[in-house]
């Protein structure tokens, strides 16, 4: 490794929030910060994403422990949108955001003037590729910038020497990728109206393609060798759990997940891996050892095949195209434990035995008696368990927790803490 020990420095964990409970899951696993958008003006329109109310709340939530939270303002907005970007930002300027993650240089313009003391982060939509595009950026004031997802570790390393040392990096290190050139793509609004430069992308990369002859349009041909069809731009997803310390020793400031528009399971799963990784390499440094089960854990949520990005490949020669149809789906979301106020505590139920203890949960998707099951806490991997006793919010017995949203609680052979999954074992 190329850094001493001694000056080695963690990186930002940045996480993605689509909304407010994947933004609780994001720093309760350990995000460092995490980025958000507001209803418009973000490059994800179809998350959930915040009201400027939610957003004050969020700042606060993030700011009471300690963190960091990042609004996007990276589209590409057209003229007749700027009236609305700059009412946005009037009404906001006083919310105590971070930073703003932009990549349109109007836009950076308009939030110097309103906002001039904001700190700016230039989006991976700029397509920085090269110490010249980083040093422009910085000469404008960016304080951050956020790498294309095209280059080499080896041409990171070369920007990191290329620039002032006060302007940080940050590169994407999980999540899906575009076959676009860092995103900027016209496909989606050709084939649907729906812009994916202004946040509104359909996906068509990801879409099936066949050809067919103009004389039998009823008998499409494959294009590629794939019996469940063709897949000539859906990408791969980005997994570099293995390769934390290279990343580090890189010179990155922050590593960032992709996946707003993912579930909070995934969100927190994703970001306890990597915390973990972080965390060990910064503790063991020279003698750190990867721990595969990281690897299981990031099996577990939806994704598709996973590679390593274009950190040790170039593009040209691996595109890095998916061969499967869809997603790799994630286990099985049974509840999230919540505090013993939030639900009932009936008298009658034996709370404490031998088997364990009864705690509360709030229900994701269905969970039954006699299924296997798995604990994620924050800093650890899944641990095994079999749900043998579920009880109604009311103290009544019950065979399963069917209801979205319902209360319930479940004999646990091993603490559990507000916060905690439960999901489908094996």
């Amino acid at each position: 490794m190329s850094i001493n020990d001694k000056m080695r420095k963690a990186p930002e964990l940045l996480s993605p929030a689509g909304n407010f409970e994947k933004m609780r899951a994001a720093l309760l696993y350990g995000a460092d910060a995490v980025y958000l958008a507001g209803t418009r003006f973000g490059m994800r329109s179809a998350a959930d994403n915040f009201t400027d109310g939610e957003l004050l709340d969020a700042v606060k939530y993030v700011h009471e422990r300690g963190k960091k939270i990042y609004l996007t303002m990276n589209t590409m907005p057209h003229g007749y949108e700027y009236a609305d970007m700059r009412a946005f930002l009037e009404r906001i300027k006083d919310y105590g955001i971070d930073a703003m993650i932009v990549a349109d240089l109007g836009v950076l313009a308009a939030i110097r003037e309103i906002i001039p003391n904001m700190e700016i982060h230039i989006s991976t939509q700029a397509s920085i590729v090269s110490p010249e595009a980083a040093r422009a950026y910085a000469a404008l004031g960016a304080k951050r910038l956020v790498l294309a997802r095209e280059l080499t570790l080896e041409e990171i390393k070369v920007i990191r020497e290329g620039i002032p040392s006060d302007v940080e990096l940050e590169a994407f290190i999980h999540g899906s990728m575009c076959v676009s050139y860092s995103g900027r793509c016209m496909l989606s609004y050709n084939l649907t109206g729906r812009d994916a430069n202004r946040g509104a992308c359909t996906q068509p990369c990801r879409w099936v393609y066949t050809v067919t002859e103009e004389k039998r349009p009823d008998t499409p041909f494959p294009i590629e060798q794939n019996e469940l069809g063709t897949f000539v731009m859906s990408s791969k997803d980005m997994c570099t759990i293995e390769h934390v310390p290279e990343l580090m020793e890189a010179g990155i400031d922050s590593f960032k997940i992709e996946g707003r528009m993912k579930s909070a399971y995934y969100t927190a799963v994703v970001t306890n891996a990597y915390r973990m990784a972080i965390d060990a390499y910064m503790r063991d440094g020279e003698n750190y050892v990867y721990d595969p089960s990281l690897m299981r854990e990031l099996e577990s949520v939806s994704h598709r095949e996973y590679c390593t990005g274009y950190y040790f490949d170039d593009p040209i020669k691996n595109a890095q195209l998916s061969g499967l149809n869809g997603y790799i789906r994630e286990k099985a979301y049974f509840a999230t434990a919540i505090d013993g106020g939030e639900i009932k505590r009936p008298e009658a139920l034996e709370y404490e035995n031998e088997n364990g203890r009864l705690y509360p949960f709030i229900q994701r998707n269905k969970v039954s008696v006699g299924e296997r099951a798995e604990l994620i806490s924050p800093n650890k991997i899944g641990k095994a368990f079999k749900v043998t006793e579920l009880y109604s919010e009311d103290g009544a017995p019950i065979e399963s927790a069917p209801h979205p949203a319902m209360k319930f609680y479940v004999r646990v052979p091993f603490e559990v803490k507000v916060g905690d999954i439960m999901r489908g074992g094996e």
